[in-house]
């Protein structure tokens, strides 16, 4: 499994896709974001939208969110219409849009 990392002075236009890999976003992608787990990073910013297994958040999230597991650190700010299988969110998280939680 690959993992690619986006820095803190990087600054991606365009759509991203890693099918088995994972993605670590420090800096700015505007575009949708396709790959097996995807991880915002604090100082992260993803414009667009997310389709992974697992997506953790502790930064910033516009668009839409597609995944199995979407867990929400207190640091993170969300807006987005989100589906998942299931959610995790630490208080403190911040999360507007329409939520699907399907469960097991």
């Amino acid at each position: 499994m690959t993992r690619s990392v986006i820095e803190e002075d990087l600054t991606i236009e365009g759509n991203i896709t890693s099918k088995e890999g994972e993605i670590d976003v420090k800096g700015k992608v505007t575009g949708d974001v396709d790959a097996r787990a995807v991880d915002i990073h604090p100082s992260g910013r993803v414009d667009g939208a997310i389709s992974a297994e697992t997506v953790n958040i502790q930064g910033v999230q516009s668009g839409r969110i597609k995944c199995t597991e979407l867990s929400l650190e207190k640091s993170s700010d969300v807006k987005a219409d989100v589906s998942a299988r299931t959610l995790i969110s630490e208080k403190g998280a911040r999360l507007v849009g329409k939520v699907q939680i399907s469960g097991n």
